[in-house]
């Protein structure tokens, strides 16, 4: 029976950067994913996933953001690739929105640099925009986006270089405590490790029953839209951007990889899925609620939808993460629950787990994290 140090069950944006960082320091790895090295079945694929510091969900994300700029720099250097893409960010309402103030709010606590832009000024420094002059923009110059898949495969790839086995097209069936290790069975093989690391998305719940009531997932898709005047959207015209208006709360992107200025709307239809079941299909409805924000707010982009796809947000029921070692299991650790705005962190989340599975601890302040805290 094959043996590890430690197993990573789900090998995509925060799975792939957890094998890696334990294999740097020497942990014998074995990394499973159900699906292929990268995928579009979960929540790290689509071109591109957005980093900021404008992080208007809590500002105890912002130290750790800074770290992950830090490693994913790194990891450009190792892997001898662009895996980020600088374009600024904006984060945009009406100024007396929590959106808008809270993103300040956390630039001002941590000493970020921004600026505060008015629609006209927006508009002007970046003609793709067509804001109305209720909106309110904190702009931020070391806003972008990352390249999740390239993120996921030089992860992998390094984790590999420092002797890591990582496994695609396997499914883990189940896992028992044995002592003071684990036990890992799939359809191929029976394993045992030391440490078990959870790291498996929208399927977390599967694997984590405890986690079932609060880590829940929620259909999302994504649209490209043909620009009227594609230079206009380009990565170094066209700031990355987080948009809360009375249609709902949109994000989107310059054109990159394919052709196409990229929208979504948060929470896009509410629609809780399993995750082996959810409609990967793009219907006329999903265009419809995509399409009336880029005629709204971004006219020059409203050509034809070119592509659109599906992933998965797996929500907790205040949108912060899950992190932490299983009540009385602390050789099993779970990260889970990233609520539709995690990968930018993919990273440091690798650099903690592997801490916890290292020592049941990390020096990152990840208290607002806790697993138990929906129980108090």
């Amino acid at each position: 029976m094959p043996s590890y140090d430690a197993i990573v069950i789900g090998v995509g944006g925060m799975g792939s950067a957890a094998v890696y960082h334990l294999a740097r320091r020497g942990l014998q790895v074995l990394g499973v994913e159900k699906h292929a090295i990268p995928h579009e079945m979960g929540s790290s694929h689509g071109y591109s996933r957005m980093i900021r510091y404008t992080l208007q969900e809590h500002p105890s994300y912002v130290p750790l953001v800074r770290r992950s700029y830090e490693l994913w720099h790194e990891m450009e250097e190792t892997a001898g690739e662009e895996l980020m893409v600088t374009t600024g960010s904006i984060r945009a309402g009406a100024p007396d929105s929590p959106f808008f103030l809270n993103a300040q709010e956390a630039c001002d606590l941590h000493s970020i640099p921004y600026e505060i832009l008015t629609a006209s000024e927006v508009n002007k420094r970046f003609p793709g925009y067509r804001f109305p002059e209720e909106i309110s923009s904190v702009y931020q110059a070391d806003g972008g986006f990352l390249l999740p898949e390239r993120c996921i495969v030089t992860h992998v790839q390094a984790a590999e270089r420092a002797g890591a086995d990582v496994h695609s097209q396997e499914t883990v069936l189940d896992w028992e405590v044995r002592g003071d290790g684990v036990q890992v069975r799939t359809d191929r093989d029976t394993y045992t490790a030391g440490r078990l690391v959870v790291t498996a998305g929208p399927w977390a719940a599967n694997l984590v029953p405890e986690l079932a009531a609060y880590a829940v997932p929620e259909r999302q898709v994504m649209g490209w839209f043909q620009p009227k005047r594609p230079e206009l959207y380009a990565a170094d015209a066209f700031p990355v951007f987080g948009l809360f208006t009375e249609e709902g709360r949109y994000y989107g992107f310059p054109s990159h990889a394919v052709p196409g200025f990229k929208i979504g709307r948060a929470h896009h239809l509410l629609q809780k899925v399993d995750p082996d079941a959810i409609n990967r299909e793009v219907h006329p409805e999903d265009e419809d609620i995509l399409r009336q924000a880029v005629n709204r707010y971004f006219p020059l982009a409203a050509g034809k939808l070119l592509d659109g796809k599906t992933c998965m947000y797996t929500n907790t029921p205040d949108e912060h993460f899950m992190i932490g070692t299983l009540d009385g299991q602390p050789q099993v650790s779970v990260a889970a629950g990233f609520s539709g705005h995690g990968f930018k962190f993919a990273s440091v989340i690798g650099e903690i787990m592997a801490d916890l599975a290292q020592s049941g601890a990390t020096e990152h302040d990840i208290n607002l994290f806790r697993l138990d805290r929906f129980k108090e």
